[in-house]
């Protein structure tokens, strides 16, 4: 695990994460890479279109809540990140805890996600 590079993806992830820039079409295209791709917890396959769209039209949600942030480097410009996440209820109960991992490129000198995938949890934390 490198810590500089868990902090830097997880940073980036937990982007995706804020009401605020979900809703910022253009910040999302530039996190997404071109070709990327998701299988979301509930095994449904999204693309990179289908994500933009969806986060654009979202309506007030639960707080996504993550730790146990996680990296890797696989290749030179290509890293896995894992970590937990959970919805918070504005009463402080989390939900949908899920594991999840992204790989991340290294695209014209900034990193950018090219597939997640989540997957429901057993436990909470």
């Amino acid at each position: 695990m490198d810590p500089t590079l868990t902090q830097q993806l997880s940073q980036l992830e937990a982007q995706l994460h804020l009401a605020d820039i979900r809703h910022q079409p253009e910040r999302v295209l530039q996190l997404l890479h071109p070709a990327f791709e998701e299988t979301g917890r509930s095994g449904q396959r999204y693309t990179r279109e289908t994500v933009v769209e969806a986060l654009r039209a979202e309506s007030a949600a639960d707080a996504i809540v993550a730790d146990g942030y996680a990296a890797t480097a696989l290749a030179p410009g290509v890293a896995l990140l894992t970590y937990r996440s959970a919805l918070r209820d504005v009463q402080g109960a989390r939900s949908k805890h899920t594991l999840r991992s992204s790989i991340w490129l290294l695209t014209d000198g900034r990193w950018q996600l090219r597939y997640h995938q989540g997957t429901p949890a057993l436990d909470s934390w």
